[in-house]
């Protein structure tokens, strides 16, 4: 999952604070197909959707929190790379395996990892080719697919249809970070 401390994630409904500017993930277990494939489409198109998000923003812009207390800009763009590669990994052994323990990693840590000061364009080039591929094997899947599982140490047993759904959510939950706080900044 995108978030490896993610109960406030995985509660639904709406929150009115700068963490969720689209709302909460609300977990599904099963999609229809054209749920499915909306959600597919939404993978599709995140590291365009990011990029525009970021264009323009000169280091201090892309050093500001997109909230008090929160990731800056820069770390969120590193950030979406580093969840979507997890999540792509996370894909692929549940394809493979059956019913795997997938790992989780402490994303507070790994925003903090030197690179993450870094200017962002190789991340934001990093998204756009782990979507491609991603989104290959996500179309290339059939139902039978999306309908195994896999074991989350902490969460308990996971389809990949909820991932497709929480992975959709998640790149659109981060866009909205960056354009909300461009709107708020007048930044636009």
């Amino acid at each position: 999952m995108g978030y490896d401390r993610i109960d406030d994630e995985l509660a639904s409904g709406p929150v009115s604070d700068e963490r969720f500017p689209i709302g909460k993930f609300t977990p599904v277990q099963q999609l229809s197909s054209g749920d499915r494939g909306a959600a597919i489409e939404q993978i599709a198109a995140a590291p365009a959707n990011f990029r525009r998000a970021v264009a323009g923003l000169d280091d201090a812009q892309l050093d500001t929190p997109y909230r008090a207390g929160g990731w800056t800009v820069r770390q969120v763009a590193h950030h979406l790379p580093d969840s979507h590669m997890n999540a792509y990994m996370r894909f692929k052994w549940g394809l493979t395996e059956d019913a795997p323990t997938i790992k989780t990693y402490e994303e507070k840590d790994w925003a903090q990892t030197p690179e993450t000061r870094a200017p962002i364009a190789s991340s934001l080039d990093l998204l756009t080719a782990l979507h491609t591929r991603w989104v290959n094997l996500l179309r290339g899947m059939g139902p039978t697919d999306f309908a195994r599982i896999v074991k989350h140490p902490e969460l308990g047993t996971i389809a990949l249809d909820t991932l497709v759904a929480l992975y959709a959510w998640h790149g659109r939950h981060h866009t909205a970070h960056v354009t909300s706080l461009r709107q708020r900044m007048g930044w636009d």
